[in-house]
C-alpha cells in the first residue's frame, strides 16, 4: 500500500508528464499571441511552473539557460512582495542581479491563489497580509527583440554596464488586480537614456506572456479540481525528489576532474568537481576563474547555475523534467566578484549567450564526457529606429565516447529556431543570400565532431548590425586525442567587392547591397582517428 510519504510509480509518472503538459500549453499560447518574429517564429521563450516556494516543478523543453534560471526570479520576487502578492497581480523581472539573465529575456510571473481566495477580514492582521499565500507560480520568459540599449536589439557588443544594455524591471507590476498597467509599462519603457525603441511590439509581447500564465492558471485548476490540491501538492515534491534521486545515480557514476577553459577575452572559466561517493553528492568549484570582466562577458549566478543544471541534467538517462530536485545533490560554489558571480552594475548581455556555453564545455571537459561544442550562440542583430531583429545562428556539436558530433544545430543553453527566409524577408528589408554547412570544420577523431554553417545576409536599408560571439580565436577542444573544431569567422562583403574582417565582437554600419556573412565553429572530435 502506498502513503503520502511513498509516491504510486503510475501517478508519479501522470504527474510528471501533467505538469510538464501545463507548461507545454503555456508554450502555445506564448507562441500563438505573441507579436515579435523573435517569440513567434524564433521560440525564443520558455515556460515552466513552481511551488508555493518558487522551486521549479516542470518546464516544457524550451530554453535551457531560461528554465535553469527562472526559479531565482520567482523566488527573488516572494523574498520583495510576497506580503503584498494579491489575485489577479502578475509582475515583471528581468534584473540579472535578482534572478534575471540578461536585459531582453523578460519574465512574467503569476502567483496561484486558491480558486476563491476569499480575504482575511481580521482587525489584528495587517492589510497587506489580507491575502492568503499563493499555492504555485507560473512564469513565462521571452526575449524581446529590443528593450532599449545603445544598440537596436539590445545585444551590444561592447556595453561596459548593464544600463548600456537597456531597460531594467524589477518585480515591477505588471497588471494588478485583473488591470494591466499600460501608462505604466510605456513610461518605464521610455524613462532611460536608452529607451526602448519598439514599446508597442513590447507590450503586445507582454501580453501574450500574460496570456501564456493565465493557461497555466487554468490548467493548474483543472488538475486540483479532478485529484484535489493535497495530491497535486504532494506529487510536485514527489516529482522533486523524484529528479533528485535521478541526479544521484547519474553522479554514482562519475568521477573527479576538473578543466580550465580560455575565451577568446583570455577570460577563463575553471572548474573543478568532486564527487562524494558517500552521500552520493557532488561538489562544484569555479574558484580560479577570471574576475568580472570590464566587457559584457559576464554570466550572472543565477546564468552559471542554470548551465550546471543542464549538464547534470543531460547525464540522467531517465526522462525527469528539469527541476529544483537536480540541484539537491549539488553543491555550487561560485567567488562573488569573479565573471560567473558578477556585482552590479557589470555588464552582462554575452554572459548569458556566451559564457553560459563554455560553462557548459567547460564542465563536460572536466567530467570527461564530452569535447566541446561550437561554444557560442553566434548572437546577430540589426536594426534601427524602424526595424529591430535577433537571432542566434547554429553552429557544429561536439562529439562523445560514443557518437559523433551533430552538424548545424543550436547547441546546449539555446534552443530557439532560426527565422523561415521568407518571413526574414517579408519583416525585414534584408536578403538571405545563403545558408549552408561549413565542410570540414567540426574535429575528426574516432567521433569527429560536427560542422558548422556559413550564413550570408544581404541588406537592402542603412542598418547598424551586431555580432556578439566566441571561438573566433580559440578553437573548440577535442577530447581524448579527438581534434578541436575550427574557429568561427565574422566578416563583410561590402557593395564595391572589399572585405572587411571583424573581430568575435563588432558594432558596424552596413549600407544597401553589403553582405554580412557569419562563418560558424565546429565541434570538437572524441578519441584518436584510426589511421590507415
Amino acid at each position: 500500500m502506498y502513503t503520502t510519504s511513498q509516491p504510486d510509480p503510475v501517478r508519479l509518472e501522470i504527474f510528471k508528464n501533467l505538469y510538464q503538459f501545463i507548461a507545454e500549453q503555456m508554450g502555445i499560447v506564448l507562441q500563438n499571441t505573441a507579436a515579435s518574429v523573435n517569440i513567434k517564429e524564433r521560440l525564443d521563450f520558455s515556460c515552466a511552473i513552481f511551488d508555493s516556494s518558487g522551486l521549479l516543478v516542470a518546464n516544457a523543453p524550451h530554453i535551457p539557460v531560461h528554465l535553469g534560471s527562472m526559479s531565482e526570479s520567482v523566488r527573488s520576487l516572494i523574498n520583495d512582495k510576497g506580503d503584498t502578492l494579491k489575485p489577479g497581480n502578475v509582475y515583471l523581472s528581468n534584473n540579472p542581479y535578482n534572478g534575471g539573465t540578461h536585459l531582453p529575456d523578460v519574465t512574467a510571473i503569476t502567483p496561484v491563489f486558491p480558486s476563491s481566495p476569499t480575504p482575511y477580514y481580521r482587525t489584528d492582521v495587517p492589510p497587506e497580509r489580507l491575502y492568503p499565500t499563493p499555492l504555485f507560480y507560473v512564469a513565462s520568459r521571452g526575449h524581446q527583440a529590443d528593450i532599449g540599449g545603445i544598440t537596436p536589439g539590445s545585444m551590444p557588443p561592447h556595453s561596459t554596464t548593464v544600463e548600456e544594455e537597456g531597460i531594467l524591471f524589477d518585480n515591477f507590476l505588471l497588471v494588478e488586480e485583473g488591470n494591466f498597467q499600460e501608462t505604466l509599462v510605456r513610461q518605464h519603457l521610455s524613462n532611460h537614456i536608452y529607451p526602448a525603441r519598439n514599446p508597442d511590439q513590447n507590450i503586445a509581447d507582454f501580453k501574450a506572456q500574460i496570456a501564456a500564465n493565465e493557461r497555466g492558471v487554468q490548467e493548474l485548476g483543472k488538475i486540483i479540481s479532478q485529484y484535489g490540491l493535497e495530491t497535486v501538492q504532494t506529487y510536485m515534491k514527489f516529482v522533486q525528489d523524484n529528479a533528485e534521486e535521478a541526479v544521484r545515480r547519474a553522479i554514482d557514476v562519475l568521477k573527479d576532474g576538473e578543466f580550465t577553459y580560455e575565451m577568446d577575452s583570455q577570460a577563463q572559466i575553471k572548474v573543478k568537481v568532486t564527487i562524494d561517493r558517500k552521500n552520493r553528492s557532488a561538489i562544484i568549484d569555479f574558484t580560479g576563474t577570471s574576475k568580472q570582466l570590464n566587457s559584457n562577458f559576464n554570466a550572472p549566478k543565477a546564468v552559471t547555475q542554470a548551465a550546471v543544471l543542464y549538464v547534470f541534467r543531460t547525464l540522467v538517462d531517465d526522462n525527469i523534467p528539469l527541476n529544483a530536485g537536480c540541484l539537491n545533490p549539488l553543491e555550487i560554489i561560485i567567488p562573488s566578484g569573479c565573471m560567473l558571480n558578477p556585482t552590479y552594475p557589470a555588464a552582462v548581455v554575452a554572459g548569458n549567450v556566451e559564457t553560459s556555453q563554455t560553462i557548459v564545455d567547460a564542465l563536460y571537459g572536466a567530467l570527461g564526457v564530452m569535447a566541446a561544442s561550437a561554444g557560442t550562440m553566434n548572437n546577430f542583430t540589426f536594426g534601427n529606429d524602424r526595424y529591430q531583429y535577433y537571432e542566434t545562428i547554429c553552429g557544429g556539436s561536439g562529439a562523445g565516447i560514443d557518437f559523433d558530433g551533430t552538424d548545424g544545430v543550436q547547441t546546449h543553453m539555446t534552443n530557439s529556431r532560426l527565422t523561415d527566409p521568407e518571413v526574414l524577408e517579408t519583416r525585414y528589408p534584408v536578403l538571405l543570400e545563403s545558408f549552408s554547412l561549413r565542410c570540414d570544420s567540426g574535429g575528426k577523431g574516432k567521433h569527429s565532431g560536427g560542422n558548422g554553417v556559413i550564413r550570408r545576409i544581404k541588406f537592402l536599408e542603412p542598418m547598424t548590425a551586431n555580432i556578439l560571439s566566441g571561438h573566433r580565436f580559440v578553437r573548440p577542444f577535442g577530447l581524448n586525442g579527438g581534434e578541436a573544431g575550427l574557429v568561427g569567422r565574422n566578416w563583410i562583403l561590402r557593395a564595391n567587392g572589399t572585405q572587411e574582417n571583424l573581430d568575435s565582437t563588432a558594432t558596424v554600419e552596413m549600407q544597401p547591397g553589403d553582405v554580412f556573412v557569419i562563418e560558424t565553429p565546429g565541434g570538437g572530435g572524441f578519441g584518436q582517428a584510426d589511421r590507415l
